[in-house]
């Protein structure tokens, strides 16, 4: 049942993130930085609500009036800043609601990705409550309607001694303390979202929270226009010697509040508490298979650190040497972290598959899909390519061409193969030429496995592919896994293209008894470490 609910939302995204991909670019896809968009709105809520608060009295009779003069008085400035929070309120509640799918569609909720997932339920709470509370403070209908069905929502807990809901239904019962109250609460229920916020992200590698400029600037300018086109305004002042008879209600914010009188105060709790409990213990529902962790091999193991600066998930941190080698450093991966996404491999300064005099055994490397095992599998699978255009793909086992089986190697992770990889197939003639196919852009299972590939390909970033390896014979394809008829047009278009080029003019390879009897490793020379 899950299963089958994440597949849909999967679909779903999927349908909608490749035309935003197309329309905003990958780099400015919304729905790529959910989580930076949230933080950016909560900062406008926070500078906007410090703007306000100049303006606002906090006195039972004053408080209305207050929030009336800055709304009609002085439109132009705190009018528009009035707009500006309750729209980036409206929008933080989206970012987050969007955000939860769509990790919970990707699967990105699981295994070690449990923490961020689990510490994201006090947000929504801290979320809810700050923006209820926010509500009551412009004390108008609206204002008196939250007040009292939250009032007898609270009493309805054995918490209270004595109704507070009795408050609001007579006049006179009411102090400008109340307002006071509701004001630090408005004040420090956002401190502790703050802070519950800096939790969430704190096992996550390199976290996104600031959109790129040019997104930023595209949020503030359609808040702008839409606070100006329909400010945000009061529904006329609170008396509470009458009930409410209508308002307006916002339903991302007071969906529940309705449903006080078709269900009773009781199911709205057990709503309440059921949904709680469910995405608490999602994450275990069922619990994800884990593969083994990474393991170190400090024969192999300079302490150059690129694993660590690499690694997604913040599984590995340098520590001092323990095995007596002239290195100050060296690799110490925490399990319960590591996804075994193999990009640490990648990064590995010895993992390079020319070497042909001993077992190849790199730095860091998967117990469970060693990259002597990849090299087998990639030199098995060029053994089967025939006629001209011979292509090898690499592809991600989450992205589209995970599925093909001619000539196809799936790996974790397409950031897992080493550059040097790429440049072993060339040089051996194994293929002509050679497509890395991975995940959508904006949607990387493994969040830094595209842009590794592309800062490596690009020599951005080490280890680099070679000046020497033809950039001409490599393709990149990032697709979806709904995307398997694009991957494959794009990579019989490549297959066409290779069949009508020369053979590649790279070195030409030794014998293997040959390059056995000189003794020639064939390692990259920038790839080279103790061994």
């Amino acid at each position: 049942m899950i299963g089958a609910i994440r597949s849909a939302l999967r679909t779903g995204f999927g349908l909608i993130e490749r035309p935003f991909d197309r329309l905003f670019s990958p780099a400015l896809n919304p729905l790529a930085q959910l989580g930076a968009l949230g933080f950016f709105f909560f900062w406008i809520v926070a500078v906007s609500g410090i703007y306000l608060f100049i303006f606002f009295d906090t006195g039972i009779e004053r408080a209305y009036q207050s929030v009336e003069y800055l709304s009609r008085d002085h439109w132009f400035h705190a009018g528009v800043m009035r707009s500006f929070h309750r729209y980036a309120s409206d929008l933080m509640v989206v970012m987050v609601a969007v955000h939860l799918l769509r990790e919970f569609a990707y699967d990105h909720y699981r295994g070690v990705r449990w923490f961020s997932w689990f510490t994201g339920l006090p947000i929504i709470w801290l979320l809810y409550a700050s923006g209820i509370t926010g509500y009551w403070l412009v004390w108008d209908k609206l204002a008196q309607y939250v007040a009292l069905v939250s009032s007898e929502l609270l009493d309805w807990l054995p918490v209270f001694g004595e109704p507070i809901a009795r408050n609001f239904i007579a006049t006179g019962t009411l102090t400008s303390r109340f307002f006071s109250l509701m004001v630090f609460m408005h004040v420090a229920v956002p401190l502790f979202l703050l802070f519950i916020m800096w939790v969430h992200i704190l096992r996550i590698s390199r976290p996104k929270v600031n959109p790129p400029r040019a997104l930023a600037l595209l949020s503030l300018a359609a808040l702008l226009a839409v606070s100006i086109w329909r400010p945000a305004l009061s529904q006329g002042h609170a008396d509470l010697a009458k009930v409410p008879a209508a308002v307006g209600i916002d339903w991302l914010y007071l969906p529940l509040y309705p449903l006080t009188t078709l269900w009773g105060n009781g199911a709205v709790w057990a709503f309440l508490g059921a949904f709680s409990l469910m995405i608490a213990l999602m994450p275990w529902l069922p619990p994800l298979r884990r593969a083994r962790a990474v393991e170190v091999h400090l024969d192999h193991c300079n302490g150059c650190a690129r694993c660590a600066e690499d690694c997604p998930y913040e599984a590995i941190r340098m520590v001092n040497r323990t095995d007596g080698l002239p290195f100050p450093t060296q690799a110490q991966v925490n399990p319960s972290l590591c996804v075994s996404c193999g990009i640490c491999v990648g990064s590995c300064p010895s993992s390079t598959p020319f070497r042909r005099t001993a077992d190849l055994q790199t730095g860091i490397d998967l117990p469970e899909y060693p990259l002597k095992n990849l090299r087998e599998k990639v030199v098995a699978t060029a053994t089967g390519l025939s006629g001209a255009g011979r292509v090898l793909v690499l592809a991600c086992e989450h992205g589209a061409a995970a599925g093909r089986l001619d000539g196809t190697v799936v790996l974790p992770c397409v950031a897992m193969a080493p550059p040097s990889l790429i440049d072993f197939i060339l040089s051996r003639d194994l293929a002509d030429g050679v497509v890395v196919a991975g995940c959508a852009e904006s949607a990387c299972y493994n969040r830094l496995g595209v842009k590794w590939t592309e800062e490596r390909f690009a020599a951005q970033r080490d280890p680099y592919l070679r000046a020497r390896v033809p950039r001409d014979r490599i393709a990149t394809i990032w697709a979806s896994a709904l995307e398997v008829r694009r991957a494959e047009v794009e990579i019989a278009a490549f297959v066409a293209e290779m069949a009508g080029k020369p053979p590649p003019r790279m070195r030409s390879p030794l014998p293997a008894s040959a390059a056995a009897k000189s003794g020639e490793t064939r390692e990259p020379a920038e790839a080279r470490t103790k061994s």
